[in-house]
């Protein structure tokens, strides 16, 4: 669905809030085109061949040093990272390597999209639990894994899947005291858990949290990560970081996928990380997300504040608002009419783990410009009453 409504944002006059698609101002082309250009006839025997399946060496001595500086994480050798060709890949993999046909996977609800496709390509049988404003409802996380353990299945759960900052499609952090919490279950049951952090730098505001990785270890824990957003999607280059023999199984796995991820961009990313503080140069974009974002919010304030039982996330960080509407309205029904204003969001049914109907839809505001996030939000607005005339609510 994602896919399909990305076309959407080519149409003349369209306003899109659909895919997660950063903002191509905030990408460093100039400094990333100098250095193609360098690394393409300096080093040609290395970007323009083939690289070894676990990534560009260089690239991954450059990954270890963010690891250190973005979650503290200390002692990791080029053994624990796997580069794959961007995150979904490695969301892939893990589902090759860890998921046989029948076994769980706790998810949330809503989920990542991307997560819930690329598992279900491997058959298993999600484990649903609600998600509340500071992550996973624990009671229930508990109920669900006392009931597999009860009907002798916990050994088939194998693993509990979790985007611990300003989630997607929700904006939800997942707290402190709840990662711990998900930490004592897995350590209680020996489960896994696989953390996806592609939106954790992006914070606008609040103090960064300890990952899930940090506070349970290399042994526990399975960190997912992507360049996408720090630095621009088209290099197509994710992380995965995990225990060495898990990191081998995944190895493999990718072997029989693609042999290796593209050497070029990977050299591409590693030469930029060498020159330049990342975290240093996306500080303008955060700002420009963080504008965008108030943006949104006042507009949904503006648009729907005045109907009863509406209600929207207010995320710290990330690219994601999820903006709920009363229980009697489908936004998978309204779609038509948003399409015929040239509005666009992803209906919150696109999330659901076992494909209900849903009053909510993820709107995510770092594309548009904040003259037309105004604009789209009016132009919803619109949509709404006419389909709220049409269901005679």
């Amino acid at each position: 669905m994602i896919r399909e409504l990305l076309k959407y944002a080519n149409v003349p006059g369209a306003i899109s809030f659909g895919g997660g698609t950063p903002d191509p101002d905030t990408f460093p082309r100039q400094e990333l085109s100098q250095i193609a250009a360098e690394i393409v006839e300096k080093e040609y025997k290395y970007t323009l061949q083939y690289s070894v399946t676990e990534g560009d060496p260089e690239l991954v001595k450059q990954i270890l040093l963010l690891l250190e500086k973005i979650y503290g994480l200390h002692g990791l050798s080029a053994e624990n990272i796997l580069i794959t060709v961007g995150s979904q890949q490695a969301l892939e993999l893990v589902g090759k390597v860890l998921i046989d046909p029948g076994d769980y996977v706790m998810v949330g609800d809503p989920e990542y999209l991307g997560a819930l496709s690329a598992y279900r390509m491997r058959e298993p049988q999600f484990v649903v639990v609600n998600f509340e404003e500071d992550g996973p409802d624990m009671q229930m996380v508990q109920q669900r894994i006392e009931e597999l353990e009860e009907s002798g299945q916990i050994r088939n759960l194998k693993f509990i899947y979790i985007v611990s900052n300003f989630q997607n499609p929700s904006g939800i952090t997942t707290s402190v005291e709840k990662r711990k919490a998900l930490l004592e279950i897995a350590q209680r049951y020996d489960l896994m858990i696989v953390e996806d952090d592609p939106y954790g730098v992006l914070r606008f505001e609040g103090e960064h949290l300890p990952s899930i990785m940090k506070l349970g270890g290399i042994e526990r824990v399975i960190l997912l990560n992507t360049f996408s957003k720090i630095l621009c999607p088209g290099l197509r280059i994710g992380i995965v970081v995990a225990d060495k023999p898990i990191i081998r199984k995944l190895v493999l796995a990718k072997q029989g996928t693609d042999l290796c991820s593209p050497s070029l961009t990977m050299r591409l990313a590693a030469r930029y990380l060498e020159r330049y503080d990342v975290l240093q140069q996306i500080k303008p974009s955060i700002e420009l997300y963080r504008q965008k974002k108030e943006a949104m919010i006042k507009a949904l304030e503006k648009n729907f504040g005045d109907i009863k039982g509406a209600k929207w996330t207010n995320p710290d960080g990330g690219l994601f608002i999820w903006f709920t509407l009363p229980e009697l309205y489908n936004t998978m029904e309204m779609f038509e009419f948003a399409e015929k204003n040239k509005v666009f969001y992803i209906p919150g049914e696109a999330f659901r783990p076992n494909d209900q109907p849903s009053s909510s839809m993820r709107m995510s505001f770092c594309l548009p410009p904040i003259e037309k996030i105004y604009e789209g939000v009016e132009r919803l607005r619109d949509a709404f009453e006419k389909y709220r005339a049409s269901k005679g609510l």
